[in-house]
């Protein structure tokens, strides 16, 4: 006989049993949906995400670069020019009619085969990606291509604006040029938004303000297989791109054309500065090149040309190439003369022509000697000799810490990239690079200008300016507005910034302008500077180069002499190079800019109402 409390356990048991396993199953079935939920709903987000990243293509859309204009906001000088790109896709082409297709739009955009096989070797073609074979196309070949895309399997067009630089062709150091960005430059760039096939300033304004010019690009979406065809015709998504701001420079393009004609085609540079502002109204630098070739088919080969070209048309002279300032320094040596000696303006030397140092000779530029002069007569007729007597009596720590104070050693921090800080010689400098002491001679050379100091034609104008705003340095710029490139409102206005405030008292600078206009109605100056229009104080400056017959050209001055308003005042600094011929060209030059800006006549008005005893040295004029 069965015991029924046996039966019981095993009833017990079975049930546990099968307690355990629909436990288990359940337990399974359970950790399987929460498995499925995460997989489909957690993570499905993630999964999209990554088959969007497979699937989908972005496609740039170029927004459109800034304008720029002068300061009278009323043509650009730089404008953006409807044109387009043509893309070959190379997988889209059949191999059997590859060679015949390449033949046809080689003959439609005048390339070279060469140029296509370059662009899409063998190895590329199973792609079907775009690759561009030309920009710079006209609408008329895109209209014949839309007419004909039958006969152009694998060809494609898109929209690709290119940059229009209008004239005057000297402003190109100043605007600079656009280019495609650089492997080398992606790395650099590439968090702060840049991409493959970026537009980037290169040079000039351009450069310096490509993030605002640029704007932000806008994207189209594409769905594609694991060919890279593209399997839908609509694009599934698109971002609208933001145009670049508008940009207003400083600049007068009156002030610019004149300039640009008055230097001539003489290696040089002119700058015309608003001294109570900081405002540059013209910056010319001959050579200069035409921004436009950058646009063209074949541009690195003429950037090469440009390259090796030994007159250096790519730097601009004004900011990127320092010289002896030669007696256009004793402006700097007057200043310090003055603060430092209570009776400095009765002072007199006598010039005889030479003057003897040690066991060294020192001669004036002028053999015959300037007789008993005092400052004013020493700067007027920019005697050598007054200032080597000035040299010596000041020390040369001073002399270095007056040019300091003036700018010179130092960048300005102008909005242009490039900019050279020109160089103040020290004792210490010259026995570390030179392992020599410092000698007199070292101090006389120096107190006009000469030997191993340099100043860029921008800082000439900064030494200027300090003069005629007894004591302030306005940071050069060439930015004066932001406007919004739609409606024209403008956005920023650049404020003058304070570069540097000098202590040297203001009637030191009273008593440099009246020497400089001496200069002017008595001195060096006297026969060149003939314009009725405005009267001017400035300086001349003759610079030895080691080279017979060979010197650089400074004249650096500001008008009008007087004024209530100071708003009214320019400096014009014109440096011409030893390349040249020796036509003391600077003061002749100044004369035309100075005759044209405050006689309100263009360049051809201003020579002819001038007639100058030099005008057959002006183009045109002969």
């Amino acid at each position: 006989m069965r015991d029924p409390f046996s039966q019981s356990n095993a009833d017990k048991s079975s049930k546990r049993r099968i307690y355990t396993v629909v436990v288990l199953i359940a337990g399974t079935f359970l950790l399987y949906a929460i498995y499925l939920f995460n997989l489909q709903i957690v993570k499905g987000f993630v999964y999209k995400k990554k088959a969007k990243e497979v699937t989908q293509r972005e496609i740039i859309i170029p927004a459109q670069r800034g304008e720029i204009y002068d300061r009278n906001y009323n043509l650009p000088l730089v404008e953006n020019i409807e044109s387009f790109a043509v893309d070959i896709t190379p997988g889209e082409i059949p191999n059997k009619l590859r060679n015949k297709i390449y033949d046809r739009i080689c003959k439609l955009l005048d390339i070279r085969k060469s140029l296509i096989l370059k662009k899409v070797p063998p190895k590329y073609y199973h792609l079907y990606q775009p690759i561009e074979i030309k920009s710079g196309v006209s609408y008329g070949k895109i209209a014949y291509l839309a007419e004909h895309i039958d006969e152009f399997p694998g060809i494609s067009w898109r929209n690709k604006p290119i940059r229009k630089y209008r004239s005057p062709k000297s402003l190109s150091h100043i605007l600079g040029y656009v280019g495609n960005i650089t492997n080398e430059e992606l790395q650099i760039l590439y968090n702060q938004g840049y991409s493959p096939g970026t537009i980037l300033g290169k040079s000039g304004i351009e450069k310096e303000y490509d993030e605002m010019l640029r704007g932000k690009v806008g994207k189209k979406f594409k769905i594609v297989d694991v060919k890279e065809r593209t399997l839908k015709e609509k694009y599934v998504g698109e971002v609208d791109p933001v145009p670049g701001k508008n940009i207003v420079l400083t600049i007068d393009r009156d002030i610019q054309i004149l300039s640009e004609k008055a230097l001539g085609p003489r290696i040089g540079s002119v700058i015309v500065l608003k001294p109570a502002t900081g405002e540059v109204l013209a910056m010319v630098s001959y050579p200069w090149f035409d921004s436009n070739i950058f646009s063209r088919e074949g541009s690195e080969e003429l950037y090469k040309k440009l390259s090796l070209n030994p007159a250096s048309p790519f730097i601009n002279r004004a900011i990127q190439s320092a010289y002896p300032p030669a007696s256009a320094f004793k402006m700097v040596m007057t200043t310090a003369f003055i603060e430092e000696k209570p009776n400095a303006v009765t002072t007199t030397f006598v010039c005889t022509g030479s003057f003897k140092y040690g066991d060294r000779v020192f001669h004036d530029w002028k053999k015959t000697g300037h007789g008993k002069l005092d400052l004013f007569g020493g700067l007027a007729q920019s005697c050598d000799v007054y200032f080597y007597n000035v040299g010596l009596q000041l020390g040369v720590e001073r002399i270095i810490s007056y040019s300091r104070d003036f700018g010179l050693g130092r960048r300005s921090g102008i909005d242009l990239p490039g900019e050279v800080s020109g160089f103040v010689p020290t004792p210490e400098w010259k026995e570390k690079v030179h392992h020599m002491k410092w000698l007199g001679g070292d101090t006389i050379n120096l107190s006009i200008g000469q030997g191993y100091i340099t100043v860029s034609p921008l800082q000439m104008a900064d030494i200027v300016a300090m003069i005629v705003n007894e004591g302030t340095i306005y940071k050069p710029r060439l930015l004066k507005e932001v406007r919004d490139p739609v409606s024209g409102r403008v956005l920023i206005i650049k404020k003058p910034d304070v570069l540097h405030t000098s202590h040297i008292k203001k009637s030191t600078f009273k008593l440099v302008q009246q020497a400089m206009r001496g200069v002017i109605t008595k001195g060096t100056a006297h026969v060149v500077i003939t314009t009725k229009a405005v009267e001017s104080a400035g300086k001349t400056g003759t610079s030895q180069t080691g080279i017979k017959d060979r010197f650089h050209s400074w004249f650096a001055a500001y008008a009008p002499y007087k004024t209530d308003n100071p708003e009214d005042r320019i400096v014009v600094v014109v440096m011409v190079e030893a390349a040249n011929k020796w036509e003391w060209w600077a003061p002749k030059a100044a004369n035309i800019i100075l005759q044209g800006i405050f006689a309100h006549q263009n360049f051809e008005d201003a020579v002819t109402t001038l007639n100058p005893w030099y005008i057959r040295g002006i183009r045109g004029f002969n």
